[in-house]
């Protein structure tokens, strides 16, 4: 016995054996049933013979063929009880086709009986065997069209219950429409297909159960996205090779050497194609698009879609990316974007680059939206569109506070607002998926839904990150403290000793040597003593008038020429704190040296726009990333310097904010950075504090 006899024997007994139970079961519901249960039990039976018989005899034998007729007019019975149960005011239309297909059947069997009683003597057998092959075609594409007709000609509730039976039957005659079309076409019956119909039985079976069991309101077809789309790409790759293969096959038939050497390149030809075109991730997103749009009523699995979610913000561990990252991925896979950009308030409210997630290169300026555009996003929460933006459509004043940058980046997608308590937390920039399409109102929702979700998961690791910045600096103020009190002892015995010196010194030349050096560490400590009490202290009053360009070139002699360069120094006088600003520009100027490591010199430049005094310290060394700019680079106590204290550049804008200034930085890793420093001018200070009262009272 062989292989192909093995798998045909199996899969017809395990058919029948499916079909029978299902029978026998169907004929102890027929009461709760209805008038379909005698009609089905028959023609599960009658399967159930047909398989048995398939296995025993053979599935080309005259006594399968004539138990398949009595089968097939089983299941035609089956269709015109359905068709009279579910809301057809008339068998009119539907009864002479029942009729013809019922009749070819038995003129089938018939021709069967007759050939197997030798009463029409002498018959070709490939002449037979065609007429027979034609007669299933004939009943299989009626039985189609009669399951087509029978599920779209019913009402919308009656689909619920059809769904299961129509799908029953319309796999067992599809599969039996190409065993036969395969049949036709070859002119010999397909051992191989033919072996496979006890399987296919068992499917039937299968999806007949669900109809069985539940009510009629629960029977709802509803496979995921996921299986639907690798049906629809496992059934697009099978129709590709098959044409492709049925065009081989037609090249071979027509013959010659040419024909053979047309055949093997056009087979080459094809399967690179499909090498190269069913990998395209624009090809999948097109595909999934039209899954979801013609399949499915809503766009998204919600459920995978929050599962997914869930899981990307939740992801810990040395290895998981930073949260800005996985809270940019989160929002860009429920849409397929490839990248995004996470926005984020700066100092002075506007939004500035946080984090970016596979999206390596934008042009982003410090100032990514202004204030109008944090505005814009708390009082519409709105997800813009920025196709819709770049043809002109404005919503709600979006198209004024939308930034050129992000026009003219042609990835740039769609902004998502991330609100907490109606406050804008951050935007995310989604990059274009590989498929473009407009969004609807299913997108919007969905993009809304997550982005408070990321704003309060954002809000609730900002206020962590907080309540550990403060416990730190509780634990600093602690230390200092007692450091302060100890070197303040020192100064008043310092004090002390140069006093008695002077009473009781004999020696006037080593007298006057201790008093020098006895004041000389005096002060020192006393300098140190008010310079760690500034801390916290607000603004300082030793501030006046100075010019800037001068306190530019102070800080700059400081270090080597080849370390530093001063490009210009226009000068304009400003009112601070001459020392405190001094010292900040010495803090930026060491970092930039210390990134360069000798390689390139910082640039100092001093210059003013009528408003503000600007100083600009640019370095060419190894640059930072918007993560260590958003979450490092101000923190006290972190640095990247060995053995460095991490509290320089905390300083340095803790400095210049208690002198009204302002501190940004622009950095790019691998090519510098750039410290600018604004500071008001003496003439506009007062004007700049008269302004911000008003705005006070008016808050």
């Amino acid at each position: 016995m062989g292989i192909l006899e093995i798998l045909s024997g199996t899969t017809h007994v395990a058919g029948a054996c499916a079909a029978a139970s299902l029978a026998a079961w169907l004929l102890g519901q027929r009461r709760r049933l209805g008038p379909v249960a005698l009609p089905a039990v028959f023609a599960f039976a009658l399967s159930a013979a047909w398989a048995l018989s398939a296995g025993a005899t053979g599935t080309e034998s005259a006594g399968t063929s004539l138990v398949e007729s009595f089968r097939n007019i089983a299941w035609l019975m089956v269709i015109w009880r359905l068709f009279d149960t579910h809301g057809r005011m008339s068998l009119a239309p539907v009864r002479p086709m029942l009729v013809v297909l019922g009749s070819i059947e038995i003129l089938h069997a018939a021709l069967m009986v007759l050939v197997h009683r030798s009463l029409l003597g002498e018959v070709e057998q490939s002449s037979l065997f065609l007429v027979s092959v034609s007669f299933r075609l004939m009943l299989t594409i009626g039985a189609l069209v009669l399951v087509h007709n029978l599920y779209s000609g019913a009402t919308p509730q009656a689909r619920l219950s059809l769904r299961w039976p129509a799908l029953a039957m319309g796999a067992m005659w599809l599969y039996d429409l190409n065993l036969y079309t395969v049949a036709y076409l070859n002119r010999s019956w397909p051992e191989e297909l033919a072996a496979l119909r006890g399987l296919v039985l068992v499917v039937a079976v299968g999806l007949f159960i669900p109809a069985a069991l539940k009510r009629r309101d629960e029977l709802r077809f509803a496979p995921s996205r996921a299986i639907a789309f690798q049906f629809a790409s496992l059934s697009g790759i099978a129709v590709y090779f098959a044409v492709m293969l049925a065009a081989a096959n037609w090249l071979a038939w027509v013959g010659s050497d040419v024909a053979k050497l047309l055949q093997f390149g056009f087979l080459i030809a094809a399967l690179s194609l499909a090498m190269l075109v069913l990998p395209s991730r624009r090809l999948r997103g097109w595909l999934k698009v039209t899954v979801v749009k013609h399949l499915f009523q809503h766009r998204y699995d919600y459920r995978a879609e929050w599962l997914r979610f869930a899981q990307t913000i939740a992801r810990g561990g040395s290895s998981a990316a930073p949260l800005e990252e996985r809270a940019v991925q989160a929002v860009a896979q429920i849409t397929d974007s490839p990248a995004g950009l996470l926005l984020v308030p700066g100092d002075h409210g506007e939004l500035v680059l946080s984090g970016r997630w596979q999206w390596s290169s934008p042009d982003v300026p410090a100032t990514a939206l202004s204030l109008d555009a944090v505005r814009f996003f708390e009082a519409s929460s709105a997800v813009v569109e920025l196709d819709a933006v770049r043809k002109g459509e404005t919503h709600r004043g979006d198209r004024e506070v939308i930034p050129a940058w992000l026009i003219d980046e042609s990835r740039a997608w769609a902004l998502v607002p991330l609100l907490h308590h109606q406050r804008l937390t951050g935007v995310v920039v989604l990059a274009r998926p590989p498929h473009a399409r407009g969004l609807d109102w299913e997108d919007f929702d969905l993009l809304r839904m997550v982005g408070q979700h990321v704003a309060t998961t954002l809000a609730e690791h900002a206020g962590q990150d907080a309540l550990v910045e403060s416990a730190r600096f509780d634990e600093f103020n602690r230390r200092i403290a007692f450091v302060m009190h100890d070197i303040k002892n020192l100064a008043s015995q310092f004090g002390l000793l140069a006093r008695n010196a002077e009473v009781h010194a004999e020696n006037p030349a080593f007298r006057a040597d201790m008093l020098v050096t006895l004041r000389n560490s005096a002060d020192k400590l006393n300098v140190l003593i008010a310079r760690l009490s500034r801390y916290g202290a607000g603004p300082r009053d030793a501030q006046s008038e100075f010019d800037v360009g001068e306190v530019v070139r102070n800080a700059a002699r400081q270090f080597g020429e080849k370390d530093v360069i001063v490009a210009e120094a226009r000068g304009a006088t400003v009112l601070a704190d001459r020392e405190a600003l001094e010292q900040a520009v010495i803090h930026l100027i060491q970092n930039g040296v210390d990134a360069s490591a000798g390689k390139s010199p910082v640039f100092v430049s001093q210059s003013s726009d009528g408003v503000h005094a600007r100083i600009d310290i640019v370095d060419s060394g190894s640059g930072m990333s918007p993560e260590f700019v958003r979450t490092r680079l101000f923190k006290p106590f972190v640095s990247s310097k060995q053995g460095g204290f991490g509290i320089g550049a905390f300083e340095a804008r803790e400095l210049i904010r208690a002198m009204k200034g302002r501190l940004d930085v622009e950095s790019r890793e691998g090519l510098g950075t750039r410290f600018t420093v604004r500071l008001p001018l003496a003439s506009t200070t007062e004007m700049i504090s008269s302004y911000e009262r008003e705005n006070h009272k008016v808050a």
